[in-house]
């Protein structure tokens, strides 16, 4: 047998070559994200960076620990609280206590990520003075690196200050050191401070005060802003590398599959010549198999050597996008080559031998009779299988709970069961296809139309192998597109309803404003003010789950003048002090009933539920009163235009009202533009990532494909070419069958992205939420137009060199 499949590999190179490319192709995907998967697994940890020099850091409480029946759950605080004054009292009986202060700074024509500090807490990086002097006067700053130089006069948000001294740059921040005084002037909150004294009577100093950490060490890192960055960066990558992944195997392995599938189903001639001559079934099997195994393994390991090259590639441009640290790397661990040498293997193995059972199946005189048309191309495992994934779709559909059909995970992952059903029913669904596409033209003059719908109606299992990577194509970029341009249109939709202001000012940082722009802005004529405040709320639910909820802080009375907010019970002027909104997905959303929660400082409460909110798309959050939101800054200010005031010159006295502060006036169409829910960074490139693989190994796979259909029929077009037909007539058919093929993929693939949709779209519906319907039909389109481009050629191009021959020559040729 492996004699006999090495002379049949060489017989056949047109066949085994397009098999070949798919696979390695498909290992060298599969090992590139295997192996950035498993390079984003840990992250180096980092040395301290503000605080290398400090002795001993000390940090009020910024986790809620919650003890449950099955351990301890902890969330991050939404506002850290500051180390109580009688622990201070005591730290400073110790040694010297320096408050670290942290707040933005925008100054003009400088960096934008500017941090102010005290200038104290710089000698604990440790910074040290390269030119200058350090700051007196509450109008002198130092810099950090060379961007503004001794005597510069900046412009900032926080007033003109002079530069008297610059210090290195460490390469973690940009910062402005102000002095002690004028810090605590504009950060009057510190949340963790300096102690020159023994670590041990540190602790002993604050033993028993709940939640405050003394961090000495490598612990000073957490001291850092963000100290889990790094962390929190490949979490997200590993969230991206395992969507792309997943997309990635599956795409490959339908494609592999259908490809050895296909070039097995070429041979059906071949297998009927020998089941004449007297092979058995089995040895037909055991010929295939051995000839997958040696395309497979080979294919295989050029596979493991290209995406090991790769790789690096992938790396590069993963930190060039900001997705990644500077520091990341892909390589190191050995597993993925083996994984990915193995699936190809196997998919190698399976794609043929679903194939090879059916030939060996196939009597000599049957096989024979359906060498060039396929009569019966649809076998009942097939049938069965592709029904079976259909219903399990439908299934999966109809019992999930709504809110998850918007999950990422779940409209990523589903398309996948519905492409592969479809593409397993495709030989049903390609004959009335091929004709609905083709009955206008066959009706036209000429035969070329005529004679597109017949050949691509008989030869069903070569225009559905050729189909099937236009199917996961345009049905992936219509899925994954669809379904986020769709959620973002209904978030969009909600945040326009939810809103009756006419202007919303929002500041120019994270920092808020401050009471006297506040002051302000609440004395302009003719405006009706509320001021909110963005925090958090935690409840532990089915008594070990320990869930955070967004949540705004407002006065109830102005939050109603300037919101409609999405009651579905109770009324928005019930909220108080004592009270809380909470939506439909809490575990107890009846008004009246009471429900313990913590606050955004952590502190414990139990507050009756004044009104309930729609689900809608997951975002409505919750709502407390400031009184319940203890140092959160009012970071949105929505203003609504009292009975016959002036909407221009409400809109003047606002914005001079926050002219001093930085912040911004927008009218509410403005800031729905500007706060228009988009997909996020990592998402977008994340599915741009997918839809590239997606796009480039589909579309060489195509080209194999089509490569492999064209060449198989050279005697085909020799019988054309005695018939009359001339070269370019001949082209011309083989161009437009390639077309009509593109465009039944394209089909199949937009019959599954509707299918997907529907249960987004029945998801909204049931959310309550504004139900868009939206198809992605640039994309779609630009993706069937490229396939198009790429089977026509392929198919032109590899016919052409062979139609140069005599037609008497071309009748003798088999490939």
């Amino acid at each position: 047998m492996l004699s006999v499949a090495l002379h049949t590999l060489r017989a056949r190179r047109v066949t085994f070559v397009g098999s070949f490319v798919a696979l390695a192709l498909g290992v060298a995907l599969l090992t590139v994200m295997g192996l950035a998967l498993a390079s984003s697994l840990d992250a180096p940890r980092r040395a301290p960076e503000r605080f290398a020099a400090a002795p001993v850091v000390v940090k009020g409480a910024d986790t809620l620990r919650v003890a449950t029946p099955i351990g301890t759950r902890t969330q991050q605080l939404a506002q850290p609280r500051a180390v109580p004054a009688t622990a201070v009292a005591e730290l400073e009986r110790l040694g010297k206590v320096t408050f670290d202060r942290t707040f933005a700074v925008r100054a003009e024509n400088g960096p934008g990520d500017l941090v102010g500090h005290p200038w104290p807490v710089a000698a604990f990086a440790p910074y040290e003075i390269t030119s200058g002097r350090a700051p007196r006067t509450a109008r002198e700053v130092v810099v950090t690196g060379s961007w503004a130089q001794p005597g510069r006069t900046l412009r900032t948000d926080h007033g003109s200050v002079t530069v008297v001294g610059t210090v290195a740059d460490r390469g973690f921040e940009h910062a402005v050191f102000y002095t002690d005084a004028r810090a605590a002037r504009l950060a009057p909150r510190s949340t963790q401070l300096v102690v020159t004294a023994r670590p041990a009577a540190v602790r002993n100093a604050v033993r028993g005060v709940p939640g405050v950490q003394v961090l000495t060490g490598d612990g000073r890192r957490l001291a850092d802003p963000d100290p889990d960055r790094d962390r929190e960066a490949l979490t997200a990558l590993n969230a991206l590398f395992g969507t792309a992944g997943g997309v990635t195997a599956f795409v490959s392995v339908f494609v592999v599959a259908s490809t050895f599938a296909f070039a097995v189903a070429q041979r059906r001639r071949e297998f009927g010549l020998l089941r004449t001559a007297g092979a058995t079934p089995g040895q037909l099997r055991r010929t295939v198999l051995a000839e997958a195994l040696l395309v497979g393994a080979l294919a295989s390991a050029v596979g493991c050597v290209l995406g090991r090259y790769g790789a690096p590639r992938l790396a590069r441009w993963t930190v060039d996008g900001g997705l990644a640290p500077g520091w990341f790397r892909i390589g190191g661990p050995t597993w993925p080559y083996g994984a990915a040498f193995s699936a190809g293997l196997l998919v190698a193995l399976l794609g043929a031998a679903a194939a090879a059972w059916r030939a060996g199946r196939t009597g000599p005189t049957e096989a024979l009779r359906e060498a060039d048309v396929d009569s019966g191309p649809m076998a009942r495992g097939r049938l069965l299988c592709g029904a079976g994934l259909l219903l399990t779709a439908a299934v999966l559909q109809a019992l999930d709970a709504p809110g998850d059909l918007l999950h990422r995970k779940t409209y990523v992952s589903r398309p996948m069961v519905l492409i592969t059903a479809v593409a397993l029913l495709s030989p049903v669904l390609v004959r009335p296809l091929v004709r609905l596409l083709t009955g206008v033209p066959a009706r036209l003059p000429g035969a070329t139309g005529l004679l597109v719908r017949e050949h691509a109606a008989a030869g069903v299992r070569r225009t559905a192998a050729v189909a099937a990577p236009v199917l996961v194509t345009v049905a992936l970029a219509g899925s994954l597109l669809g379904a986020t341009a769709n959620l973002n249109a209904a978030r969009a939709a909600e945040t326009r309803d939810r809103t009756t202001a006419a202007f919303v000012v929002t500041p120019p940082d994270s920092a808020g404003f401050d009471e006297a722009t506040l002051r302000a802005v609440r004395a302009v004529p003719g405006a009706e003010v509320s001021a909110s405040a963005a925090s958090a709320v935690y409840v532990l639910e089915d008594g070990v789950a320990l869930i955070r909820s967004d949540a705004r802080a407002a006065d109830p009375a102005a939050l109603a003048a300037t919101a409609r907010l999405p009651l579905a019970s109770g009324r928005t002027t019930g909220l108080d002090d004592g009270s809380i909104i909470v939506n439909e997905e809490w575990e107890r959303h009846t008004v009246g009933q009471r429900v313990r929660v913590w606050l955004g400082d952590g502190t414990r409460k139990t507050l009756r539920i004044a009104a309930v909110l729609r689900t809608g798309t997951g975002d409505n959050g919750v709502y407390v009163t400031p009184a319940n939101a203890s140092g959160a800054a009012v970071d949105r200010v929505d203003v609504a235009l009292r009975d016959g005031a002036d909407a221009d010159g409400v809109a003047a006295g606002l914005r001079k009202a926050v002219r001093a502060s930085g912040g911004r006036v927008l009218t509410a169409d403005q800031w729905v533009a500007a706060t228009h829910p988009q997909t996020d960074r990592t998402t977008r490139l994340g599915f741009l990532l997918v839809l590239g693989i997606a796009l480039v190994y589909t579309g060489i796979s195509l080209v194999n494909t089509m490569v492999m259909a064209t060449a198989d029929r050279v005697r085909e077009l020799a019988a054309l070419r005695l018939a009359g037909a001339t070269r370019g007539q001949v082209l011309r058919l083989v161009g437009a069958e390639a077309l009509t093929v593109v465009v039944v993929g394209a089909l199949l693939g937009l019959l599954v992205a509707v299918l997907e949709l529907a249960g987004m779209w029945r998801a909204l519906r049931l959310l309550s939420a504004p139900v868009p319907v939206r198809l992605p039909w640039t994309a779609m389109g630009a993706t069937a137009g490229a396939c198009a481009i790429l089977a026509a050629t392929a198919a032109v191009a590899t016919a052409w060199p062979a139609l140069r021959r005599g037609a008497a020559e071309l009748a003798g040729v088999r490939e």
